[in-house]
């Protein structure tokens, strides 16, 4: 199946949206300020509705996402990924909370390493992840984004 690319200013940055005629692949930062793939009219309905959600969501009008996307990684990594969907917007969780959510508290690290390969920034809400202590840990659209997108959730939650 075909992929299609689209890249969206948001107010963080440069997002690339990539997906089929099915589903979203991956939506992640880019380190450009110029957007080389705009959204197009023959561009997948469901790139399309993924765009608009992410308007939406930048605006303060959207708190949880409603779009078919894949995850596509180990059965850990999955579980991971999906454990990260149920962390309320606008609240945190650490890595040791997500390990006990998939049934090994001891994978603190690999819960760790699973997260830093999420390929779908915002929509599998990675950002939300802070350590133990309270303090903000990596992220792999970096710090600055992942502070922005903290405190923006905190703004906007209901």
């Amino acid at each position: 199946m075909q992929k299609s690319i689209v890249q969206i200013n948001s107010p963080v940055g440069v997002l690339a949206i990539e997906g089929t005629e099915k589903a979203i692949t991956a939506v992640q930062f880019l380190d450009r300020t110029e957007i080389a793939e705009p959204l197009r009219n023959d561009s997948p309905d469901v790139i399309k509705e993924c765009v608009q959600q992410l308007e939406e969501y930048f605006q303060g009008k959207r708190e949880a996402f409603e779009i078919t996307y894949e995850l596509n990684g180990t059965t850990f990594q999955t579980n991971v990924w999906q454990a990260l969907t149920t962390i309320p917007f606008g609240e945190t969780a650490s890595y040791k909370d997500i390990a006990v959510i998939v049934g090994n508290e001891k994978a603190v690290r690999a819960v760790g390493s699973a997260n830093g390969k999420n390929k779908m920034s915002i929509i599998v809400p990675c950002h939300r992840i802070i350590g133990t202590n309270g303090k903000l840990t990596g992220y792999a659209g970096g710090m600055e984004r992942k502070g922005w997108l903290l405190e923006h959730e905190r703004k906007f939650r209901k």
